[in-house]
């Protein structure tokens, strides 16, 4: 086991490096000299000489990448060409608002997913709807699900807030970040009950498609080990089948729909910027999109390598959990 875990970490290490090495190449090629991003047009040569020395941009090339590594391991992203701030700051102010709607998000992902792998799996009466109704979900674009989630939800039944994270003044703004949380550790209910209703539709919407890839990968895998020795022994001693599924069949099956879970964060961080956009949440989502038509590569590297760092490490977690559920994967 211990090999094992040292070899998936190793692997993530190598994949942030390889990943860190392309945006240093994009940064490289990049038409947008940062030196004069940074100082504009009219700065002086002896002023850009200086800067381009202390940015290090004059030194060999394999010095610069070594640079670029230890800063953005040390979270040092450089400074954003249009915020003049560094863009560390910035994902910090940004950041908080992303994670609490993500992990909403894959928390409504995994309850829909487990739902609807035992309501058809069981045969639940009204899983045929609730199927109907997840697929429906799923294959409709995020942006036109939101924009319809927005006209039922909030201009015709008035259940939800149109936009942002809050409707309430004077929030506590720490020491986390997520509302909810900050909400609950200061006392203030009001602050957590506002919260979670501008939550639920925009977290919704990402987790549909989630929620059926899961869902759809944990059915398939009960249905395989439903009918199995164990199950029918289970059965034989007069158990039901939800308690079946529950308590001996579902551990078995759970290392598919983990490794399902890991590759769907990837698609739902990419949903959670489009989905920002539509509901106006104030996240990294609103930050890279302001960035990019300012061409802002710091900005934009930053959010890359954070997106990317996080996906590798929770996919190195899920191979660390299917390792644990099925100690068989250690020794192949």
């Amino acid at each position: 086991m211990r090999t094992f875990i040292l070899s998936r970490i190793a692997a993530m290490v190598a994949i942030l490096i390889a990943l860190t090495a392309v945006m240093f190449v994009l940064q490289r090629i990049s038409p947008l000299d940062p030196v004069h991003a940074q100082l504009g047009g009219s700065a002086s040569q002896g002023a850009i000489a200086a800067r381009r020395h202390e940015l290090g941009l004059d030194r060999p090339v394999p010095v610069q990448f070594w640079h670029y590594l230890t800063s953005a391991a040390h979270g040092d992203f450089g400074t954003s060409y249009r915020t003049r701030r560094p863009v560390s700051t910035d994902l910090v102010n940004f950041v908080p608002a992303t994670l609490e709607l993500a992990l909403c998000a894959l928390l409504i992902a995994l309850v829909l997913a487990v739902l609807l792998a035992f309501a058809t799996t069981l045969n639940w009466p009204g899983s045929g709807l609730f199927r109907a109704v997840l697929f429906v979900g799923a294959s409709t674009p995020m942006f036109l699900l939101g924009i319809l989630g927005l006209i039922v939800f909030y201009q015709q039944l008035g259940w939800v807030p149109a936009n942002g994270r809050s409707s309430i003044s004077g929030a506590p703004t720490g020491p986390t970040g997520l509302l909810t949380v900050d909400g609950l550790l200061a006392g203030r209910f009001d602050v957590v009950g506002d919260a979670i209703s501008h939550l639920i539709l925009p977290a919704t919407v990402i987790a549909l498609g989630p929620a059926v890839a899961i869902g759809r990968v944990l059915r398939s895998s009960l249905i395989t080990d439903v009918d199995s020795d164990y199950a029918r022994t289970a059965k034989a001693k007069g158990l039901g089948p939800a308690r079946i599924l529950l308590r001996h069949v579902l551990r078995n099956c759970v290392g598919a729909a983990l490794s399902m879970t890991g590759l769907q964060v990837g698609l739902m961080f990419s949903g959670v910027l489009v989905v920002e956009q539509v509901f106006g949440w104030p996240g990294i989502g609103q930050y890279i999109a302001q960035s990019i038509p300012v061409a802002d590569f710091p900005a934009i590297a930053g959010v890359t390598l954070l997106l990317g760092a996080v996906y590798v490490v929770i996919n190195t977690i899920v191979d660390l959990l299917q390792a644990a559920a099925d100690p068989r994967i250690v020794a192949v």
